[in-house]
């Protein structure tokens, strides 16, 4: 079982959990794992607008130059633009320094392989096997054998390129309000939206190293709502910190997010005899009105559990182009191989431009069923144990039973905390939250 890394890397509080010297040590055996025999291979770094960035980025260059590897160092670019630029620049891996949609004082450390692809479990425990000490580094390199660091000035460039050839023509006629939350965005997606003929108008978009994320962004799209009805946008974009996620806005300032996005999108993809198996993949948060809206447009969805990586891991298996999370992580695996704001921004604006409708009407095609969820505590050793309780199974099976066709219970252990999430979704908030309470109780019950 991996100590450090997590479902999307290694994340902490800069300087106390997250210090130089994990940081040190991720990029001295994160290379050694990666380059494997390669003699002089290239990593790719780039980071978000966070201060920790560079305390994390000097110590990780570090590790990476004693293990004989070359440093390639972008400098303030999205997560997704990491991917692309490992790829398109014929480096051995990438690495990216954030802590996407979380608060300044955090930040974080993942690797993307030499396809652009987030690591596996395996390779990630290889690397906490070299840092915890269970391997052992061989013949460490001297002389003209440790690495350089270079300094790659045109990345966003080559980036925002990159983007806007994902579609045919411009994005001429539309206005957007964007939410860069003072993160990786904050240049690049303005820059590239209006070179495609998007009229911007932008809040939360200079960064000073201290609000990324501070009440705006994806997490907090009333700003951008309000700023669409302001200025009279037809759409309202609003990134994380590492720009990796977007959730929108329609003109009304109704918020159009992440499973309505795939929505959308896969309606438009599907007609363009480019979805395959007209499948969308998503997590098994996904709102049920999402499953219904692709049903209902000839279109059906494949689940995986909760975290993109699970939702790329069913696309590349299967060879489905769209997938993602309600959250705002959308995989449009044709043009990246991870979740991409601003890619996913560019291609909403052209479902607009072609189809001519408006985002509200767009968005209509899905109706958001009431969700509640609740959390029952328990001790971390007893997380799993719901499944193995006739009582809870039975009452569980009997809502299912009364909710047929109408709704849902979905029911997880935490993956970091002592609890039992308890979710259920239906027509009828409040015979949801009666439903809830109630599985929340027994099991807090039984499983003392």
């Amino acid at each position: 079982m991996r100590k450090l890394f997590g479902t999307d890397g290694v994340r902490g509080v800069a300087n106390t959990e997250l210090t130089p010297e994990i940081a040190f040590k991720l990029g001295k055996y994160g290379a050694h794992v990666l380059i494997g025999n390669k003699e002089k291979a290239r990593i790719v770094i780039g980071r978000d607008t966070r201060i920790s960035g560079d305390l994390l980025e000097h110590a990780l260059v570090s590790g990476i130059l004693s293990a004989g590897c070359d440093a390639l160092c972008v400098g303030v670019v999205p997560t997704p633009a990491v991917s692309y630029l490992t790829k398109h620049l014929n480096a051995d891996a990438g690495i990216v320094i954030s802590a996407s949609h979380n608060p300044v004082e955090f930040n974080g450390i993942k690797f993307f392989n030499e396809d652009g692809f987030k690591l596996n479990d395996e390779i990630e425990l290889e690397i906490e096997k070299y840092i915890f000490g269970e391997l052992q580094m061989e013949n460490l390199p001297e002389g003209d054998k440790v690495g350089r660091c270079e300094f790659h000035d045109e990345a966003e460039d080559l980036y925002a390129k990159f983007v806007m050839n994902t579609i045919e023509g411009d994005l001429k006629g539309l206005k957007a309000a964007v939410d860069a939350a003072n993160g990786a965005a904050s240049h690049v997606a303005i820059k590239t939206l209006q070179k495609l003929g998007v009229e911007v108008t932008a809040i939360h978009n200079e960064p000073n190293g201290l609000n990324i994320n501070a009440n705006c962004g994806s997490t907090h799209p009333e700003q951008v709502a309000e700023l669409v009805k302001i200025v009279g946008a037809d759409i309202g974009l609003a990134f994380d910190g590492d720009a990796d996620r977007l959730i929108a806005v329609d003109e009304k300032g109704q918020i159009v997010d992440g499973d309505k996005i795939m929505t959308i999108c896969g309606i438009h993809l599907n007609k363009q005899h480019k979805l395959k198996d007209q499948t969308v993949v998503s997590t098994v948060m996904s709102n049920l009105g999402f499953d219904i809206a692709l049903k209902e447009n000839g279109l059906r969805t494949v689940k995986t559990k909760v975290g993109d990586r699970y939702v790329l891991e069913e696309m590349r298996k299967s060879g489905y182009v769209l997938g993602g999370e309600q959250s705002g992580h959308v995989i449009f695996l044709e043009h990246n191989t991870t979740g991409d704001g601003l890619l996913t921004a560019v291609q909403l604006l052209d479902v607009m431009k072609h189809t001519e409708k408006s985002m509200s009407e767009l968005a209509s095609v899905m109706d958001v069923y009431p969700q509640v969820l609740l959390n029952a505590k328990v001790a971390n050793t007893k997380k799993h144990a719901y499944t193995e309780d006739e009582v809870i199974t039975n009452r569980i099976s009997e809502i299912e039973k009364v909710m047929e066709g109408q709704g849902r219970v979905l029911i997880r252990p935490s993956g970091t905390e002592p609890l039992v999430r308890v979710m259920l979704e239906g027509k009828d908030q409040s015979v949801l939250d009666g439903y809830a309470k109630e599985l929340v109780d027994l099991i807090e019950e039984r499983l003392k």
